[in-house]
């Protein structure tokens, strides 16, 4: 199957190697090395051999970063990761709440003048070293690129992915890769640019209608690219990874050793474009060094492809349709099964899995799947492992978070559900989360409005009991791509206006440490909205569902709901009736009449 469980780091591994490095700190002449979780590609997810973070320190989560100074080692997690993390780590890391501390500020507190601080400008992008040196020099704390301690130390390293690189069917992207090159091409020159520095994989992968496996759970290819005012493409992969893709490439792209982007970025000239936001620091240097003029401004591709277009929801809706029927059948089972006693988080992992592939179309799962039972469902990002399965018992709430990679899709979906009678105060707390997620399938929107300014919709309900959740309410979602993806958001940080097409998460929630979590997510689609009579005539936006799986009926207080929400429940559960109903067995048909059910 796709999904292990043996544990990847203990928590004893790290002070050992903590002292190694500052062993090799000593010895360089360093004070603070930032050892963060991004590769050089500056992905959430990264291979085997750039988990770095999970080496020093045991975390495993897909944030974060780690300083380590003579005296102190401060482990920065977000409201995702507080929990998972003191499980993980050894006494002599201490856990730092990010963002609410800064990493600079954190610095200046700790570090006494004249300090070096050192980083892999590989590892840190443009705007973080930038962001570092406004508060860092002042304070007459000094920056130092420097290479990687880290990698010195790991004597057993992981080598890099090696598998090749293929093409993605015209039929699935929607677009041939010579018409995203020309009209991408046509945009920097009528910004007076000559060439864009491309360092995200997915931005690659989009781009040139390729995807790869060197990523788990994420079909993006290792690469780094230079696209050019002409259309051409510089494509920068490892020994072979690209080699069966000449007649799909074309003659306008050209292959690249790996090693030879650094050197290639100080050939170019004229007027270069670098997204300081995703821009190793590397690349910076590299152009520095050379006679290009540097301007700043977003990956070209980023907002392409977060719009997505006709063939892409399409391929959206079919893979949810698919993915919608395997859920159905594993919550069918589950529904059986868990009642008995017996069950455990791994047991259901692999049955769900077991159901995705029994679709014939699953390529891999898009995420580990969480499968959190009693108190590990209010571990946000929970991993299941050999020593942390747990039986899911009468009543308690088990959590199950996943998706499936599919070729016409990336799917994402949160169930939260009872094993008979629900703890205390589980179904109000439900309910509240049910209702916030309903606000915001129903939001209707001017153009121009971002992910923060629906948030609240969200959270108000749960904020009325005094409760909230700390992640955000929503993330993009790929096209046979990354679960997560970018720029499009539905979070407090979220300043980039929704556009048509962007696909995103709908997952509010709520935690409670030691007893339950729950969550609930569907995937939307933006749409124009539907005309109204009462409307003004101004562009307005909404959300088409794209998951349907029911609810969990016995934890909906109704008497909560108001009307306009009970009447959307009721008429998501019967399309949810009508469109999987014909996709699943007799057995799971019956148990899905029943969870459709009219409230």
């Amino acid at each position: 199957m796709f999904q292990t469980f043996e544990v990847s780091s203990r928590p004893e591994q790290g002070p050992p190697r903590l002292k190694a490095l500052r062993g090799a700190m000593g010895a360089a002449g360093v004070d603070a090395v930032v050892v963060p979780r991004e590769d050089a590609f500056q992905g959430e997810y990264v291979a085997p051999c750039d988990e770095r973070l999970a080496w020093l320190t045991g975390f495993t989560g897909s944030a974060g970063f780690c300083v380590v100074t003579p005296a102190k080692a401060a482990v920065f997690v977000d409201g995702r990761y507080r929990v998972q993390v003191r499980t993980q780590v050894a006494p002599e890391f201490t856990p730092v709440n990010w963002p609410e501390t800064k990493l600079a500020d954190w610095l200046v507190d700790t570090l006494p003048a004249g300090s070096v601080v050192a980083l892999d400008p590989w590892l840190h992008t443009v705007k973080a070293v930038a962001d570092l040196e406004v508060k860092l020099g002042p304070a007459g704390l000094v920056l130092r690129l420097a290479p990687n301690l880290v990698d010195d130390l790991w004597e057993d390293r992981p080598a890099p992915p090696a598998a090749p690189f293929t093409a993605y069917p015209l039929d699935l992207a929607g677009e041939a890769h010579a018409s995203k090159r020309a009209r991408l091409a046509e945009a920097l020159r009528r910004d007076g640019q000559t060439a864009a520095v491309l360092t995200l994989t997915d931005s690659i992968a989009w781009l040139l209608n390729i995807r790869g496996t060197d990523i788990e759970r994420n079909p993006i290819p290792q690469a780094f690219a230079i696209l050019h005012d002409s259309g051409a493409v510089d494509l920068f992969a490892g020994p072979g990874k690209a080699d069966a893709l000449a007649g799909h490439l074309g003659a306008d792209v050209a292959v690249r050793p790996f090693d030879d982007f650094a050197a290639a970025l100080t050939d170019l000239g004229g007027v270069v474009r670098i997204d300081p936001a995703s821009a190793p620091q590397a690349v910076r240097v590299a152009l520095d060094a050379g006679s290009a003029r540097v301007v700043e401004g977003q990956d070209p591709c980023v907002m392409p492809k977060a719009r997505k277009n006709p063939t892409e929801i399409a391929g959206s809706r079919a893979a949810h349709l698919r993915d919608g029927a395997a859920m159905v059948q594993f919550l069918a089972w589950l529904d059986v099964e868990a009642p008995k006693g017996g069950l455990t988080e791994i047991a259901a992992v692999r049955a769900l899995e077991g159901f995705r592939r029994a679709t014939n179309a699953l390529q891999d799962i898009s995420f580990e799947t969480i499968s959190g039972s009693g108190p590990n469902g209010a571990i946000v990002h929970y991993r299941v492992s050999d020593e942390s399965d747990r039986q899911i018992s009468p009543g308690e709430l088990f959590l199950v978070d996943s998706g499936g990679q599919y070729l016409d899709g990336t799917t994402d979906i949160t169930r939260t559900v009872t094993v008979g009678p629900p703890p205390e105060d589980a179904a109000l707390s439900y309910t509240a989360v049910l209702q916030g997620m309903v606000a915001i399938s129903r939001a209707r929107f001017p153009k121009g409005v971002a992910g923060c300014h629906l948030d609240s919709l969200a959270r108000f309900p749960l904020w009325t009991l005094g409760r909230d959740y700390d992640h955000g309410t929503g993330h993009g979602v790929g096209a046979y791509l990354s679960v997560h993806e970018g720029p499009q958001r539905l979070s407090r940080l979220s300043d980039v206006p929704l556009e048509e097409g962007m696909i995103l998460s709908n997952e509010p929630g709520y935690y409670r440490e030691g007893a339950f979590g729950i969550r609930i997510e569907n995937l939307l689609v933006v749409t124009p909205a539907p005309d109204l009579e009462t409307a003004d005539p101004r562009a307005m936006l909404a959300f088409e569902t794209l998951t349907w799986v029911p609810f969990d009926r016995r934890l909906i207080l109704t008497d909560r709901l108001s009307p306009d929400e009970r009447d959307w429940i009721n008429r998501y559960h019967a399309d949810t009736l009508h469109l999987i109903g014909p996709r699943v067995d007799e057995i799971a048909r019956e148990w899905l009449l029943a969870a459709c059910a009219p409230l």
